[in-house]
């Protein structure tokens, strides 16, 4: 009867994203303006509304580039942009 594998070792995945995280400087090239925000669920939510206004999608291309949930209710997230509408 054959042994069932165990879970996968996570270590490729580690090593992928901080490989990611070092080139993070080489995505500068691609025209982006990028903030990175921590806040609180509400307060996350209107930071994003502020983008999205002063920075309309149609013309900046705005958007939440990424986020995610920390453990003390608050929220990291990244807002990407055009640095101008043409």
């Amino acid at each position: 009867m054959a042994k069932i594998p165990g879970p996968p070792s996570f270590d490729g995945l580690k090593r992928r994203i901080e490989r990611h995280r070092a080139e993070g400087s080489a995505r500068k090239g691609d025209h982006f303006v990028r903030e990175t925000y921590r806040l609180g669920l509400l307060d996350a939510r209107a930071k994003a509304r502020e983008w999205f206004a002063e920075y309309p999608k149609a013309a900046y291309w705005t958007e939440v580039e990424s986020w995610r949930q920390l453990d003390n209710d608050q929220i990291e997230f990244t807002m990407r942009r055009l640095p101008s509408a043409d």
